[in-house]
């Protein structure tokens, strides 16, 4: 014999067929909502406004239900990707530009930069390590930094040295701009493909300025760039993106190569102009060079830092792994905080320094430290209680410490910088400038 349906089962039967028509459920009892919703599941009617009207309810049970059942809720398309949705409206006012001067005489280097500089406001600071006083045409709204600054702002640090490329970074501490574009001496503006100047600050303010999106690659790269979209088959859950924290621009001539490859192609020059620019995958290294980047520095000031520093480091790029270190902290960085990472345009063009061949007697030590280096930064994971970038920072020099440390005290010490870097950021790289007693 049958037993006859239940009341209960007749009427979760009919709101199945009529949920288009119902616009609150959370009054029912939790055992009717739960019912009603496996039974929805069974027959095959949970659409998006289905799932929203049971996610309404606020029960326990069918909420449990939902995320152990992997379900989720559909973005609903908006096409085409409107730019002016998305991007930030970044001031001049809110960039500082900084130079690292490991020349004295900057004569040359300002005025080729000054159709591009005069606009902004720049931060220059010379190497400590540098005799001669610094030679500044007129014409530019600046600040110059030097080791008598470092000394009384800094203090006598055991671990931070602002000593040659590293010098910059003092510049990141001293700037109160929310955004930072960095620049080498040895580099002058570039010409794109068609003979026309670069847009050196304005394509990194572009960068920065709409979102990127680490989690899904788009093969027709930056979607945000004029002409471009996204490609069939990326979801739309993803493509509003994510606020982009760092711009890794490129060079022209003198490319960053490193030592080995330079010494064995001493002819080799980078005369290839990309109009790219492409977001670094989440979980993907890359090698950030100093050379030509921007960066947010509220959002990921204080995970760059010149904490790594060689035995035999030098005077030339060949011969430094300070910003190789930097930039595997901030990717990690930006990794856990689900911020992103774009490199490509804009290009510099990079004069020749230095001999690759005796460069590579120092920095040999950094080409063997990157194979054991860029496994322990693929692999490490920070605690979700690290919601800042100075937190981050801290997890990293914990694990630099425990995994890397204990075999060689270069990453000790490099921990050790990282910690007391935190600790300087707090004290000097915010609030009023300190002044001068």
């Amino acid at each position: 014999m049958t037993t006859p349906p239940s009341l209960l089962s007749l009427t979760i039967h009919s709101a199945i067929h009529n949920l288009s028509r119902i616009s609150d459920l959370s009054f029912l009892p939790d055992h009717v909502v739960l019912d009603l919703f496996l039974e929805t599941l069974r027959a095959g009617k949970l659409n998006e406004r289905v799932l929203k009207l049971f996610v309404a309810t606020g029960k326990d049970e069918v909420l449990s239900l939902i995320e152990a059942f992997n379900i989720q809720q559909i973005v609903t398309p908006v096409l085409p990707t409107i730019l002016k949705m998305s991007q930030l409206n970044i001031m001049d006012s809110e960039v500082d530009i900084v130079v690292g001067a490991l020349h004295s005489d900057l004569t040359s280097f300002m005025n080729e930069w000054k159709p591009i500089f005069s606009q902004y406001h720049l931060i220059i600071v010379k190497d400590p390590e540098l005799k001669e006083d610094l030679i500044i045409p007129d014409g530019f709204d600046l600040d110059v930094y030097s080791q008598q600054d470092i000394d009384r702002i800094v203090g006598a640090s055991n671990s931070i040295k602002f000593s040659g490329y590293s010098c910059r970074y003092f510049g990141y501490l001293m700037s109160r701009k929310k955004y930072i574009i960095s620049i080498d001496d040895d580099c002058v503006p570039a010409k794109d493909d068609k003979g026309l100047l670069v847009e050196f600050v304005a394509q990194h303010i572009s960068n920065l300025s709409t979102p990127a999106t680490p989690f899904f690659f788009n093969t027709l790269y930056d979607p945000f760039r004029k002409g471009a979209d996204f490609v069939r088959g990326y979801p739309f859950s993803l493509r509003s993106g994510v606020a982009c924290s760092l711009s890794c621009g490129l060079w022209l001539n003198l490319a960053d190569y490193d030592a080995p490859t330079q010494a064995l192609k001493p002819s080799l020059r980078n005369t290839r102009y990309v109009d790219a620019v492409l977001t670094i995958p989440a979980g993907a290294m890359l090698p950030v060079s100093g050379i030509n980047i921007a960066f947010d520095r509220e959002v990921v000031g204080p995970a760059l830092c010149p904490a790594l520093r060689l035995a035999g480091e030098g005077k030339f790029r060949w011969e430094t792994m300070e910003d190789i270190w930097c930039g595997l902290c901030v990717k990690v960085t930006c990794d856990h905080l689900k911020l992103g990472v774009k490199s490509g345009l804009p290009y510099v063009w990079r004069n020749e320094r230095g001999s690759a061949v005796e460069s590579l007697k120092k920095e040999w030590e950094g080409v063997k430290l990157m194979e054991e280096v860029v496994p322990f930064f693929q692999t490490l994971r920070l605690p979700e209680a690290a919601v800042t970038a100075e937190a981050c920072f801290l997890e990293i020099a914990k694990a630099v410490k425990e995994k890397l440390g204990r075999s060689n005290q270069m990453f000790a010490r490099a921990a050790d910088a990282m910690v007391e870097w935190v600790e300087i950021w707090k004290n000097a790289g915010s609030g009023p400038l300190p002044v001068d007693n």
